[in-house]
């Protein structure tokens, strides 16, 4: 049997942070910093967490509602600085470069979907260990924002893959929304900002509550 008739997805699409990089926490903390720094009310680690994955408005109103929206671009200056204190800090979870080489040994297409900025995510993938990882990304600043499925669509369009064959990997609610409104499967993960009690509504195939068993999974139906 070759690959392309042992596969079930051609085109595999990962979310970046709290998915393939270890980044929640230091998201969340400079979330909360920089709402400080512009007088608003700190919000909740579960609050700051919610945002992940989200484009910059959206998650700025959610995360600061008490903060005019005239605050907006300096609460953005005042979490770049924070985030970018710890960006060396920051490592793709254990695992996950095995899990990749495995996937693109099975000549699945691997893509990028995130709400990172297209400098963030180019940054990120700067290092010899990822290069030439992925066949195409989408940022949330060059397309619409998750959950629209606009990110997913357009990967698929241009890697020529139909949304039966399309798989979408993530670690919160706004990941698995943007599957479902874009006809493609999706899997969960545990183990990175949203608590998975919340992702059975948009009815993934699978839950993952390691890159272990994310890898274990993906070989045999993926």
């Amino acid at each position: 049997m070759s690959n392309l008739q042992a596969r079930q997805f051609d085109l595999i699409a990962f979310d970046w942070d709290g998915t393939l990089f270890d980044s929640t926490k230091f998201i969340v903390r400079a979330i909360q910093k920089a709402v400080i720094d512009v007088g608003g009310k700190m919000p909740t680690d579960e609050q700051a967490a919610y945002v992940i994955g989200l484009s910059l408005q959206p998650a700025l109103a959610y995360a600061a509602p008490d903060v005019p929206p005239s605050q907006y671009d300096l609460l953005g200056q005042r979490y770049r600085f924070y985030y970018t204190q710890h960006q060396n800090d920051i490592a793709l979870f254990d695992g996950v470069i095995e899990m990749l080489l495995a996937l693109k040994k099975k000549s699945h297409h691997l893509a990028v979907a995130t709400g990172k900025s297209r400098r963030g995510l180019d940054d990120a993938l700067n290092t010899v260990q990822l290069k030439g990882m992925f066949d195409t990304s989408r940022t949330a600043d060059e397309t619409a924002g998750k959950p629209s499925p606009l990110m997913l669509q357009e990967l698929m369009s241009e890697l020529g893959v139909s949304a039966q064959r399309t798989l979408m990997i993530g670690d919160t609610t706004h990941d698995l929304e943007m599957a479902q409104r874009a006809s493609c499967a999706s899997v969960g993960v545990s183990y990175g900002a949203h608590r998975h009690e919340h992702f059975e509504i948009w009815r993934p195939r699978y839950i993952a509550h390691s890159v272990e068993q994310l890898h274990t999974w993906l070989m045999t139906r993926g």
